[in-house]
């Protein structure tokens, strides 16, 4: 594989959250694999190590335009590739678009409006984006026109750059939105390895992720709590329905790094995903897989695309997820195949083939 300059632009640097996770473990990929990288993104949380040299550039997590800081960054990197990540600010993604860079598009916010196809009375969302569909997810029409206005700046952004998913599902959401397919490449999230770590204590029932409603962590306690399995439920993460979880009788933990994932994983018998949006992959699930750790799941989204199978019961539906702890507590799980690193990461880098040559031209 031929060397590139490689920038990669973020809203944040942050380990809270797979798409950051994900996009740490693309960049490590790519140091080790002797690429010259940067990460240049909008503000960083404290004690985030990066594989590589980072840049500050205020406004990327905005909406505001920093199309001038860009530019000198490019003038002064002369990046073979641009690939953003998490960025959502339109002003951004139309310098980019500009610019012959690829996006990795891990959530809905650039096609919808709403909470991540699920709709104001708690279904599944199942239709195309449009203006009379959308607005029924919206009590305050104002706010509505708004976050639609914003959405449509996103996605008409997105026909002029390189598109990556994370799941068929996202590819064919983004092609029901309107985006031509061929601009759309499926890269699967590879499984990063964790520290290995001896089990020192009593068992667990696991939850990783934000503590907000499209997460599922309130549907997940009730299972839990219906499951009637003698193991504690202990949650990894923060949001603000942590002290309804704190009396569902859950313990939370707040968020973790890798090393506490690992010993969070070395505990538990089964993770619990009840997510009531529809889960653009569903990392959590696929690095609880490669733990050992089975996975009972609510079929939402792209989880079946990484799923074995067993532990994976119709989105909804409290008493079957239950069912599926009960009956999954204590097996050991394999990890799936086709989520190694190298084979991904070099899917991503025949996307990197097809966009520097325009990139060297356009330099030139």
């Amino acid at each position: 594989m031929v060397a590139m300059r490689i920038l990669h632009l973020g809203d944040r640097l942050s380990a809270r959250g797979g798409a950051y996770q994900h996009l740490l473990g693309v960049v490590e990929a790519q140091v080790e694999q002797e690429h010259e990288v940067t990460l240049a993104v909008g503000g960083a949380e404290e004690g985030i190590a990066s594989p590589c040299p980072v840049r500050t550039v205020p406004g990327l997590d905005a909406r505001t335009s920093v199309s001038v800081e860009l530019d000198a960054l490019a003038d002064e990197l002369e990046p073979e590739v641009i690939h953003l990540h998490t960025v959502v600010n339109p002003a951004v993604l139309r310098w980019a678009s500009g610019h012959d860079a690829v996006i990795t598009v891990q959530d809905h916010r650039y096609f919808c409006p709403g909470r991540g196809k699920w709709t104001l009375t708690g279904e599944v969302c199942r239709v195309a984006p449009s203006p009379e569909a959308c607005a029924t997810c919206f009590e305050d029409a104002s706010y509505f026109e708004e976050i639609r206005g914003v959405t449509r700046e996103r996605f008409e952004a997105l026909a002029g750059l390189r598109v990556v998913v994370l799941s068929r599902y996202m590819r064919d959401e983004l092609v029901a939105a309107g985006l031509e397919g061929a601009r759309v490449t499926v890269v699967a999230p590879f499984v990063r390895s964790l520290p290995r770590v001896a089990p020192d204590g009593p068992g667990c029932v696991l939850f990783v992720g934000r503590l907000v409603a499209g997460k599922g962590p309130l549907e997940a306690a009730r299972a839990w709590r219906e499951s009637g399995v003698d193991l504690p439920l202990v949650v990894a993460g923060a949001g603000p329905l942590r002290p309804e979880l704190e009396r569902l009788g859950a313990r939370v933990v707040g968020w973790v790094g890798r090393d506490g994932l690992a010993a969070l994983h070395a505990h538990a018998r089964v993770l619990v995903m009840a997510s009531r949006w529809q889960e653009p992959f569903g990392i959590a699930g696929l690095e609880a897989l490669a733990s050992g750790v089975p996975v009972a799941a609510w079929d939402s989204g792209g989880v079946r695309e990484w799923h074995p199978g067993d532990g994976l019961v119709s989105w909804g539906d409290v008493p079957a997820l239950a069912r599926a702890i009960r009956a999954l507590a204590g097996c050991r799980a394999e990890a799936p195949a086709g989520f190694e690193r190298e084979p991904l990461m070099a899917r991503l880098h025949a996307v990197y083939a097809d966009v520097a040559p325009s990139r060297r031209a356009r330099a030139s």
